[in-house]
C-alpha cells in the first residue's frame, strides 16, 4: 500500500510513495506522533535528480527488514530539498558541523522538537569502505536514545546554538561597497581562474553560474580583464562535456579539472542562470559560440524542461539505472548511427576514443573546435540527436519552483530583447504569467507547483524576490505597466516577510516560525542568495516605482548592500551575485528611456537593448507611460533615448549612431 507521500507535490516524494517505510511529510503532525511514541525522528532530505538518493532508495528505502526497523524504532520524515529550502539549510548546516561535509541523500536524527543529535550523508544497506550500514546507524541511534538520553538532549542543546550563531545578520562594517572593493574582489577572483583548463578552482568544477553575469558586468564598467575571464569560462564549459553538444543544456558539474566527464544531472537552475550570462555575451560582443549555446540552451529548455506555462526542475543523472547512459558514445555506436566515414569523423569532430573518456570505453561528446564542414556537422548532431532518444531517458522532475522559473523568465526576457527573439519573449512572459496565476493563493506566493497543483510550502526568500527581478524584467521589455505593479505589490510583501526589524538589511529565507532556526544565509551557491536576489528587486524597483516608494527601496538596498561588503571582502567567489548587482548599482545605474512615437520602428530601443551594459534599465513607451517617461517625450516627431546615469542625465539623442556613441563615452 501506498504510504503518505503518495499524494504529494514533490516528485521525489512520490517517488518512495511505495516503500515500506512509513514515511511522513514535514509537519507538526510528524513531530507530535514522535513525541507520543518517545522516539526520534529520522530526517532523510534529497531531490529527484540525485545519483545517491536513488542508490540508498533502492538499498535501503526498499528493503523490507530495513523499513521494519525504521518503522518501530523512529518516526521517518522525507523532504525534498527544493521544495523546502528553509529545512535543508538548517540541516546540512547541522550536518558539515557535525562532520565537516554535506551532501545528499542527507540523514539526520532528531528530538521531537527538530534538535538534531546525529547527522550524516549516504550509508549503505551493508558495512563498506569502513562505512557502518544504515541498519547499524539505526540501532546505535536507538541505544543512546534509550541508554543515554542526557547526551541527545546536550547535542541537541550545543548544535542548536551554532545554528542559531549561524543565522546571525551579516556586520555592517566599514564604508560599505566601493569602488576599491569591487576591484580588490575582482582581483581576488581572477587569481583563482585556472589558465589551462578553465573556470575557478579545481575539480569537482562548478560552472560559476552566479560569478559569471558579475564578472561581464565588471568588465563592461570597469575592468576588461574580468570580462575576458568569463568569456574564457564560457568557451571552455561550451566546449567540454559538462555541455550537453547534441541536445543543448549544462549539466550540473564536471567531476574532473577539464569539464570532460559531468555529473550528468540537468538542472533547471544552472541553465537560467548560463543562459542569462551567454547571451549577455552574446548581444554584447558578437560572440557566435556564445549565441549558438544560447540559442541550443532555449532549445534544451522548451524541448526538454516545458511542463504547461512553466519549466521543469531537472533531468536525472541516470536512465535506465545507469549514470550518464543517454549521453555517452562508443566509436562504434556512433558508425553504426551514421557509417563509417561520418563515423570516424565525428569521433574525431567529439574526441570519441577507443579507450574512452567516460566508463567502459564510452565518451563524453566534447567540440574543442568548430568544425569545418557545419552542414556536416549539423546532419551528424541531428542524426545523434535522434538516435539517442531511442535510448533510456533521464526521469524529469515535473515539480515547478518559482524561484528558478522567475530567473528562466528574466534570461529569456533578456536574451530575447537583446537578441531580436520575439519568440523568447514569447515563453518569458508565459511562464511568468503561469508563475502569476499558479503560485499566488490568497495573496501568498507558494514555492512550487506540480501538474498545476499548487504545493503546500510557501515561498521562500528567493522565490519572492526572483520572481520581482522577472516582473520588472518584463516590465522593461513589454512596457506593460501591469507587470511592474505586480513586482512592487510583491517587492513590499517581501519587505514584510523576510526583513529583520533588528537589523535593517539583513533578511530571512524564510518566512516560517516553527522551525528551530530562521534560517538566514547570504552566500551565493548554486543559486544567488535570496538577499543578493533580493538586493538585485530593490535596485530594480527603486528606478521603476514612484518617488516616494522608490526612495525606501534605496535606503534598503543600501543597507543590503553595506551588510554585502564582508562577502565581497572575504569570500568573493561565492558572491558572484552580489558582485553583479553592486556593479551595477556602483556604476550608475544606468537608465536608457526611449520615448516612441506612433509610428516608432522599434530601431532606437533595439539598439539600446543590444548595447546597454548588464544591469542597466531600458524602458521603452509613449510619453507619460511610466515614471521615467514622464515628461519626456520623442523629439522633432521621432523616438528619443534619454540616458541616465545614476540621477545625472545627458540630452537626449535620436538616432542608433548618436545612441552608441553616447553609451560608449
Amino acid at each position: 500500500m501506498p504510504n503518505r507521500l503518495a499524494g504529494s507535490t514533490s516528485p521525489y516524494l512520490r517517488q518512495h510513495a511505495d516503500n515500506p517505510v512509513e514515511w511522513w511529510e514535514w509537519g507538526p503532525e510528524a513531530f507530535a506522533e514522535a513525541a507520543r511514541r518517545d522516539v526520534p525522528v529520522l530526517l532523510s532530505v534529497g531531490y529527484a535528480a540525485c545519483h545517491w538518493c536513488h542508490v540508498m532508495a533502492h538499498e535501503s528505502f526498499e528493503d523490507a527488514d530495513t523499513a521494519t526497523q525504521m518503522n518501530a524504532d523512529f518516526v521517518c520524515i522525507k523532504v525534498d530539498r527544493e521544495e523546502r529550502p528553509d529545512i535543508d539549510a538548517i540541516y546540512m548546516n547541522a550536518t558539515v558541523a557535525m562532520t565537516g561535509q554535506g551532501g545528499w541523500p542527507m540523514t539526520c536524527f532528531l528530538t521531537a522538537a527538530g534538535a538534531p543529535f546525529y547527522c550524516g550523508t549516504y550509508y549503505p544497506l551493508t558495512p563498506r569502505g569502513g562505512q557502518p550500514s544504515l541498519r547499524q546507524v539505526l540501532t546505535s541511534i536507538s541505544e543512546v536514545w534509550t541508554q543515554r538520553r542526557d547526551e541527545v538532549d546536550d547535542v541537541g542543546v550545543r548544535v542548536g546554538k551554532h545554528l542559531s550563531d549561524n543565522a546571525a545578520p551579516l556586520p555592517v562594517a566599514g564604508p560599505g561597497i566601493d569602488a576599491v572593493l569591487l576591484d580588490a574582489a575582482v582581483a581576488a577572483i581572477l587569481a583563482d581562474e585556472d589558465h589551462v583548463a578553465g573556470g575557478f578552482g579545481g575539480a569537482p568544477k562548478f560552472p560559476p553560474s552566479a560569478l559569471l553575469e558579475g564578472l561581464l558586468r565588471h568588465g563592461e564598467a570597469v575592468a576588461p580583464a574580468a570580462g575576458a575571464a568569463a568569456a574564457r569560462t564560457c568557451e571552455v564549459m561550451a566546449r567540454g562535456g559538462i555541455y550537453d553538444q547534441l541536445g543543448g543544456g549544462f549539466a550540473r558539474y564536471a567531476v574532473d579539472n577539464a569539464w570532460v566527464v559531468p555529473h550528468f544531472e540537468k538542472m533547471l537552475y544552472d541553465n537560467a542562470q548560463l543562459l542569462r550570462a551567454y547571451a549577455h555575451l552574446a548581444r554584447t560582443t558578437g560572440d557566435a559560440l556564445a549565441l549558438r549555446v544560447t540559442e541550443e540552451t532555449i532549445e534544451f529548455l522548451e524541448r526538454d524542461l516545458r511542463v504547461g506555462g512553466g519549466y521543469a526542475s531537472s533531468l536525472d543523472a541516470d536512465a535506465g539505472g545507469v549514470e550518464g547512459s543517454t549521453y555517452v558514445w562508443t566509436p562504434a555506436q556512433l558508425a553504426e548511427v551514421l557509417g563509417e566515414d561520418d563515423g570516424t569523423w565525428a569521433a574525431e569532430v567529439f574526441g570519441v576514443t577507443a579507450a574512452g573518456t567516460f566508463e567502459h570505453g564510452s565518451s563524453t561528446l566534447q567540440l574543442p573546435r568548430d568544425p569545418d564542414d557545419r552542414e556536416r556537422w549539423a546532419r551528424v548532431r541531428a542524426a545523434l540527436l535522434v538516435a539517442r532518444a531511442g535510448r533510456p531517458q533521464p526521469e524529469r522532475d515535473d515539480k515547478v519552483v518559482t524561484a528558478w522559473n522567475a530567473m528562466t523568465v528574466t534570461a529569456l526576457a533578456e536574451a530575447g530583447a537583446g537578441l531580436g527573439r520575439a519568440d523568447w519573449v514569447e515563453s518569458a512572459l508565459r511562464c511568468v504569467d503561469s508563475l502569476w496565476r499558479n503560485h499566488i493563493r490568497d495573496g501568498r506566493l507558494h514555492r512550487s507547483s506540480l501538474g498545476g497543483v499548487t504545493g503546500q510550502p510557501l515561498g521562500a526568500l528567493d522565490d519572492h524576490a526572483a520572481l520581482c527581478v522577472a516582473l520588472f524584467t518584463v516590465h522593461q521589455v513589454t512596457g506593460d505597466i501591469v507587470w511592474r505593479d505586480r513586482g512592487i505589490t510583491l517587492l513590499d510583501r517581501a519587505i514584510d516577510l523576510f526583513g529583520d526589524p533588528d537589523a535593517i538589511g539583513s533578511w530571512f529565507d524564510s518566512s516560517e516560525s516553527g522551525l528551530i532556526v530562521r534560517p538566514r544565509d547570504p552566500v551565493d551557491g548554486a543559486t544567488p542568495a535570496g538577499a543578493s536576489l533580493l538586493a538585485e528587486a530593490l535596485l530594480m524597483g527603486s528606478l521603476l516605482a514612484d518617488a516616494d516608494v522608490a526612495a525606501r527601496y534605496s535606503e534598503l538596498l543600501d543597507a543590503t548592500l553595506r551588510r554585502a561588503a564582508v562577502l565581497l571582502a572575504k569570500l568573493p567567489r561565492s558572491a558572484g551575485h552580489w558582485l553583479a548587482v553592486a556593479v551595477a548599482e556602483r556604476t550608475g545605474p544606468l537608465q536608457i528611456v526611449v520615448a516612441q512615437t506612433a509610428e516608432s520602428t522599434g530601431e532606437l530601443v533595439a539598439t539600446a537593448r543590444m548595447l546597454a551594459p548588464g544591469g542597466s534599465i531600458v524602458i521603452t513607451g509613449p510619453k507619460d507611460s511610466t515614471p521615467l517617461l514622464v515628461g519626456r517625450g520623442p523629439v522633432d516627431g521621432v523616438d528619443a533615448a534619454y540616458i541616465c546615469r545614476g540621477t545625472v542625465c545627458g540630452l537626449p539623442v535620436t538616432t542608433p549612431e548618436g545612441l552608441a556613441g553616447a553609451l560608449s563615452s
